[in-house]
C-alpha cells in the first residue's frame, strides 16, 4: 500500500481484564492499528513516537502502520540474502525449470561479492556450489543439506549486506563488476552479463516495491554500465553454402544408424531455420507433408534439457512454448519440395515415438544435445577439408539455423517475412545478420545497377547543366539559357 498523510493517533485505552491493559489506537488511511502495553509509560512512550513522527510531517504506511523512518530502518535490516530468496520464493512456481536455472546461476555469482566482511569466507567454488545448488533452488531447501554447504550458507548470511546497501553507487558497481566476471576471474560473455544484469534489476524492483530504499527508485537506473563486449552479430566464415549443407547432410547420413536417423534432424535447422529444441520436439501432427510441393510446420514448442533438479517432475526435460511467444502460440514454417521428400521419407523408415515425436534415441526418449553434436563433429571431419573444418564453417549443429536464415536473406526473401519464419524479431534479424544483409545489399546494388544500364546502356546519366536549370515556373531546359 502507498504512504499517507491521513493519519489520526487516539488517546492510550485502558482495559483492566487483560494481561497488557494500555493499548495504543491509530488510524492510517482506513487501517485500524494498535499495539498493547503492560507499563503505562510504555504505551504513553509509544504514543509520542507516534505523534513526533505526525508532526514532522512524515508519511504513514497504510499495511504496517509505522511512520516512514521507522519503515525503512525496520526493511535496512532486511539482507541481501534473506531478500535474494523471498525472490526465489516468489518466482519459482512460475518460471519454466530453464529459467529457474538461470536466476540462480545470477544470484550465485552476485551474492558473494555483496558481504560486509571476508573473513572465513569459504573458497569460492565451495559458495557457488551451496548458493546454485541449494540456497536458491527452491525444490530442494527442504532436503538435508551437506555439512559444507550448511558451513557456507550459514557464513553468507552472517555476512551479506543489507539490501538498503545497494542504494550507494559504489556497492552497485561491485556487484555489475561480478556480473561481468566468471569464477575464475576471466570476463563474461557480453549476453551472459547481460542476462545476469536483468535478474539484478528484477531483484532490485522487488525491493522497490517493498520499500527497502529511502526513495521509490529501482538503484540500477542510475548507474551507466556496459556489458562485456561481444559480438552477437553472425560470422560469414561459419556460414555454409547450400552446396556445402547439402554435402553435410549427405555425411550425416553416412554416421551409421544414428547419423541416417538425424539426418532430417539437422535438415529442420537449415531448410526450416528451427531452433535446435523445436526440431527435438517436432511431431508428426505438426508436419504437412503433401506428395509435391511446398508443405508446411506448425511449430508450437519444444523440449529444453533443464536438469532434474529444476523441473517439478524431476525429469531432466520440459516441453516449453516457442521462444519469447506466448503459451499457446504458433508458427508456421513453409518448407521446400526437397525437404518435404526428405521427412517423408524419415517417417517411413524410421517411425515416430509413441508420442509422435520424428527423433528419438534407440530406446524412444528425447535426442541429447552431447549425442546429435558428436555426429556433427564426425561428420565436419569426414566431409570438410582439412583447412575447412579447422575454420567456423558449420562448427556446431546451430550454425545450420544461421545458414538457413542467411540464405533466405540472400536469396531476396523480405527480412520481416524472414523474422516472421525464423520466429524472433526484425530488430534482432537485422542485428545479428547485418553482415549478412551487407552482402545481399551489394547483390542487390548490382541487380539494380545491371537493370539501369539495360535502359540506358553504357552511356553516362546526365549530370549538371545538362538537366537545366530549376525556377519558380519549373525546370528549364539547356537550350533555354
Amino acid at each position: 500500500m502507498p504512504l499517507t498523510y491521513d493519519v489520526r493517533i487516539y488517546s492510550i485505552e485502558t482495559r483492566r481484564d487483560r494481561p497488557k491493559p494500555y493499548r495504543v489506537r491509530w488510524l492510517v488511511g482506513d487501517q485500524k492499528h494498535s499495539k498493547s502495553y503492560t507499563v503505562k509509560a510504555q504505551a504513553d512512550g509509544r504514543r509520542s513516537e507516534l505523534m513526533t513522527a505526525l508532526r514532522k510531517g512524515e508519511q504513514f504506511d497504510a499495511e504496517s502502520g509505522l511512520p516512514a523512518s521507522e519503515l525503512r530502518a525496520l526493511n535496512g535490516s532486511v539482507t541481501w540474502y534473506e531478500h535474494t530468496r523471498a525472490y526465489i520464493e516468489r518466482r519459482w512456481d512460475r518460471l519454466p525449470a530453464k529459467s529457474r536455472r538461470n536466476d540462480a546461476d545470477a544470484l550465485a555469482t552476485i551474492t558473494p561479492a555483496l558481504v560486509k566482511s571476508t573473513a572465513g569466507k569459504p573458497s569460492p567454488r565451495a559458495l557457488r556450489t551451496a548458493l546454485y545448488g541449494w540456497a536458491y533452488n527452491k525444490s530442494r531447501w527442504d532436503q538435508d543439506h551437506p555439512d559444507e554447504v550448511v558451513t557456507a550458507l550459514r557464513w553468507v548470511e552472517k555476512n551479506s549486506l543489507p539490501i538498503s546497501a545497494l542504494e550507494d553507487p559504489a556497492t552497485l558497481r561491485v556487484a555489475l563488476d561480478a556480473v561481468s566476471t566468471l569464477l575464475d576471474g576471466s570476463p563474461a560473455a557480453g549476453r551472459t552479463a547481460r542476462r545476469k544484469r536483468a535478474c539484478l534489476s528484477d531483484v532490485l524492483g522487488l525491493a522497490v516495491e517493498r520499500r527497502y530504499f529511502s526513495v521509490p527508485v529501482n538503484p540500477l537506473a542510475t548507474v551507466k554500465w556496459s556489458a562485456p563486449k561481444s559480438t552477437e552479430e553472425v560470422d560469414p566464415a561459419s556460414v555454409a553454402n547450400p552446396r556445402q549443407v547439402r554435402a553435410l547432410l549427405e555425411g550425416v547420413r553416412r554416421q551409421g544408424d544414428r547419423g541416417a536417423h538425424l539426418e532430417a534432424f539437422f535438415g529442420c535447422l537449415y531448410y526450416a531455420a528451427m531452433r535446435p529444441a523445436e526440431a527435438v520436439g517436432l511431431t508428426a501432427s505438426q508436419c504437412q507433408l503433401p506428395e509435391s510441393g511446398w508443405g508446411n510446420l506448425t511449430l508450437r514448442g519444444g523440449i529444453v534439457h533443464a536438469g532434474r533438479d529444476w523441473t517439478d517432475d524431476g525429469r531432466a526435460h520440459q516441453v516449453r512454448h516457442l521462444k519469447a511467444r506466448a503459451e499457446r502460440e504458433s508458427r508456421i514454417v513453409p518448407i521446400p519440395p526437397h525437404f518435404v521428400a526428405m521427412l517423408r521419407l524419415h517417417i517411413a523408415r524410421h517411425g515416430t515415438a509413441p508420442d509422435g515425436r520424428l527423433f528419438r534415441t534407440s530406446r524412444g526418449g528425447v535426442i541429447q544435445d552431447t549425442g546429435y553434436g558428436e555426429v556433427w563433429a564426425d561428420t565436419r571431419t569426414f566431409v570438410l577439408t582439412p583447412e575447412e573444418a579447422a575454420s567456423p564453417l558449420a562448427r556446431r549443429p546451430y550454425d545450420l539455423r544461421c545458414a538457413g536464415v542467411s540464405f533466405w536473406l540472400f536469396s531476396g526473401v523480405d527480412p520481416m517475412e524472414v523474422a516472421r519464419r525464423a520466429g524472433h524479431s526484425v530488430a534482432v534479424l537485422l542485428r545479428v545478420y547485418a553482415k549478412v544483409l551487407a552482402q545481399a545489399q551489394e547483390r542487390a546494388n548490382r541487380q539494380i545497377e545491371a537493370g539501369l544500364r539495360e535502359w540506358h546502356g553504357d552511356s553516362p546519366l546526365p549530370l549538371g547543366d545538362a538537366w537545366g536549370t530549376r525556377t519558380d515556373q519549373g525546370w528549364d531546359s539547356p537550350g533555354t539559357r
